[in-house]
Parts: C-alpha cells; structure tokens; sequence
C-alpha cells in the first residue's frame, strides 16, 4: 500500500482536530448543491459536475483538486462520487468556513457598486435577482430595522452586526 500523499490542501484539518458540527442550514445548503447538479437522481455525480457543485457552495476550486477527489472517492470506477462522499467532503470545507470572510463576500454581493454600503437601490436589486416581490415600504423596513446610524443605508459594520449576531 502506498503512503498516504502529503496533503496540501488548506481545506483539509490536521489529524486531532475535531470539526465543528454543521447547523441544519449547512447541512441543507450542501443537499442542495448535490441535488441540482445530479441531474439524473442517480446519487453521484461526475467531476464537471462535482467542479459547479463544489463552486455553488462558494469554494474556488482547482482542475487538480477535482481530480484527486474523483480519484480518491471514485470507488465503482465510474467517474463520479456518491453524496455520502460528496458530504463527508463539503462538511469539512463548510465547517472551516470564516464567518467573517463569508459574510463580508455576501456584503460585496448587496454592494455592486462598491460604495460601502447597501442603500435601497442595492437592496431593490437583489430582492429582484432573488425573485423576492418586495414592496418599497418593505424594503425600507429593511433597512430602517438594522441602520443603527440612521443614515438611509446599511454600513458594512451594521451588516457584519446583522449577520454575526453581534
């Protein structure tokens, strides 16, 4: 049996180290990823698929890093990886996720144009890209709840408050 390869992959914890237990959320933000990528219900998925699947739960991911996945959890020699896998995988990046990283990258979605705030306009967009039919009133509701400064818009510190639970 050859020894294991050394492995140099950020997202993969040192032997000892417990992970942290994902919350209901995680776990079905990573049913979900699998589920729309394994198109024919078959329980695993191939690597182009594995590659879009890994990126919709928000990892960059390199062609090598793809391979060695299929390679290491290809166990039917069939190009693909069983959700068990794809699981036991995606739990370990997610519970390694930074909280603070992962939501200043959802804080730059709502700031397209990059003014450091979410004003009502960023707001009205993504309610609109998300399919919400939301009303101006309830918008603004939005961001009147959490504007902490009363400014008409939501700063990067009242957004990392809302979503850190600070």
């Amino acid at each position: 049996m050859e020894p294991p390869q050394q492995q140099t992959h950020s997202r993969i914890r040192p032997h000892g180290r417990r992970k942290k237990e994902l919350t209901e959320e995680q776990q079905q933000e990573i049913r979900e990823a699998f589920n729309l990528f394994d198109t024919d219900n078959d329980d695993a998925i191939d690597y182009h698929e594995l590659k879009v699947a890994i990126r919709a739960l928000g990892f960059e991911v390199k062609k090598t890093e793809v391979q060695k996945i299929i390679k290491d959890y290809d166990r039917n020699d069939q190009g693909k990886i069983t959700y068990q896998d794809f699981y036991d995988i995606m739990s370990e990046w997610v519970s390694q996720r930074d909280p603070v990283e992962e939501t200043l990258k959802a804080f730059k979605l709502f700031d397209d144009d990059e003014s450091g705030k979410i004003s009502l306009r960023n707001l009205r967009r993504v309610a609109r890209e998300l399919g919400e039919n939301m009303s101006e009133d309830e918008l603004r509701a939005m961001i009147d709840e959490f504007d902490t400064d009363k400014d008409g818009e939501i700063s990067k510190e009242e957004f990392m408050a809302i979503m850190l639970g600070e």
